[in-house]
């Protein structure tokens, strides 16, 4: 048997289940690599070391995901453990309460293992943002692991978990996964409850599941997903098994490869490893060709003012009053007091989108911006719809770059932005997304992005787990 910590998920679930290890000494394992790499990786905020062993299941031993450690992007709310979406202003905060998705974890069996580090309030591209610590690539400790959801990503590729939730607002579990060589899904907007999750941009984000293969990933979005009473954004439908989905036939699967995913910026030798990922599907009988969305051009601008107007809204409750962190300092009035708490406790890029999302929704300003960003949403969302009219799913890179160096991006917002060209116009359509590893770029993994109509969640993993058998990458990254 392999070493624990190399164990997949569902490798781990079956080896519990069938007395062959015990989830005790599974989570030990990585709870010991976590306080002898953490520190070197940056990838947990905080650590669960106590409550995991008493956590999961009801008793009986059966759950899905029985016995196993997951990481928990530190903007999920979880009963008892600290969670502070990586900001200085909510560092000691303990929601009361779990989130959605970490109920059904421990239902499940599994033990939320910690919290990860990320790009405050999910806000970045490269997890530099956080305000406690930055996070390191484990293919090279020099380079940004991605970002928002950074932190589990390196957990998955690191071995300091078996997977991990993240959270995608404009590509954030996707970016993190084509940076460090992981899987990782963005669903259908609606079919993964978004209850428990401190919000940035409610329109547009989504818990989605951040694994070492396709097949943990189905497992891991099996236990996730459900409709759910107390988020009505979720979908009312039948429970669907999308694991059963993986070992299904792609021959005759229509695929679509968008030019605009392989405009300027993208660079070639990612161009190539996602090519070849494509002609792995054409040799499985798919069949492909190339397409056209042209409001992809509009899709970047668009986001990013849809995306700084709610955090502008959302943000505003962080006062130092209800919760959170608060300045003290006698003679202050309530003005006062919330402008310092604020410009104290908030990092520049949490600053820098609240001014831009609140001139965004200024008065005069509200239809010069807001108002036509919201336009071109429904247009480039119309423009999916006509393509998946002619395919089953479209194809092209997660992100146009390799991982870049940690400082490379910083002194720019811009040119941070700009690396999120490929990932946010799924998210304001509102479809299903995954990123697969599909190959290297001087040692660097590379992500193929593959993307399917509302509720396709299930074409989109036939696809992704044919890319990764056809390709057969070692993934694990270098000691």
């Amino acid at each position: 048997m392999a070493r624990l910590e190399d164990l997949t998920l569902f490798e781990a679930v079956e080896s519990i289940k069938n007395g062959e290890i015990e989830k005790e000494g599974l989570l030990e394992t990585f709870l010991e690599r976590i306080r002898r790499l953490n520190p070197e990786y940056g990838a947990y905020i905080t650590l669960n070391e106590g409550a995991a062993f008493r956590e999961g299941g009801d008793g009986t031993g059966g759950g899905s995901i029985e016995g196993a450690p997951i990481a928990v992007k530190d903007c999920i709310c979880t009963k008892g453990i600290k969670t502070t979406c990586g900001s200085k202003i909510l560092k000691e905060y303990v929601p009361p309460y779990d989130a959605t998705v970490v109920s059904r974890i421990k239902a499940e069996g599994g033990s939320v293992i910690g919290k990860t580090n990320m790009d405050e309030f999910a806000m970045g591209s490269s997890t530099e943002n956080s305000g406690f610590f930055i996070c390191r690539n484990p293919w090279d400790r020099e380079r940004v692991p991605g970002g928002s959801s950074g932190g589990s990503a390196v957990a998955v590729s690191a071995r300091l978990a078996l997977a991990a939730l993240g959270s995608d607002t404009g590509g954030s579990v996707r970016c993190p996964a084509s940076f460090c060589g992981i899987v990782a899904m963005k669903a259908t907007y609606g079919l993964v409850s978004r209850y428990g999750l401190v919000a940035y941009a409610n329109s547009l984000e989504q818990i989605g599941p951040m694994t070492r293969d396709v097949r943990d990933c189905a497992l891991l979005l099996n236990v996730i997903s459900c409709q759910d009473p107390k988020d009505c954004t979720t979908i009312p439908r039948g429970k669907e098994d999308y694991l059963a989905c993986l070992g299904r036939d792609v021959k005759g699967l229509r695929i679509g490869v968008p030019r605009e995913f392989f405009g300027e910026g993208t660079d070639p030798r990612v161009e190539r490893e996602v090519w070849n990922g494509v002609h792995e599907l054409e040799g499985f009988g798919a069949i492909w060709e190339e397409a056209s969305l042209p409001s992809l051009k509009y899709a970047l601008p668009a986001y990013y003012i849809i995306a700084m107007s709610e955090a502008s809204s959302n943000l505003a409750r962080f006062d130092g009053i209800r919760y959170g962190t608060r300045e003290e300092d006698e003679g202050l009035n309530w003005e006062e007091s919330f402008s310092k708490t604020r410009g104290m406790n908030f990092g520049t890029e949490v600053k820098r989108r609240i001014i831009l999302g609140t001139f965004a929704l200024s008065s005069g300003y509200y239809e010069e911006y807001y108002l036509k960003a919201l336009k071109a949403r429904t247009l480039i969302r119309k423009d999916f719809e006509r393509l998946f009219k002619d395919f089953d799913v479209l194809v092209g890179p997660t992100m146009p770059t390799p991982a870049f160096r940690i400082g490379e991006k910083v002194e720019d917002p811009l040119e941070m932005y700009m690396s999120d060209i490929d990932t946010v116009s799924v998210n304001l359509a509102g479809i299903p997304a995954i990123s697969v590893p599909c190959g290297f770029a001087d040692g660097l993994p590379v992500g193929l992005q593959i993307m399917g109509p509302p509720l396709g969640e299930g074409k989109i993993l036939t696809a992704a787990k044919k890319v990764e058998e056809g390709l057969g990458l070692n993934l694990r990254p270098p000691v």
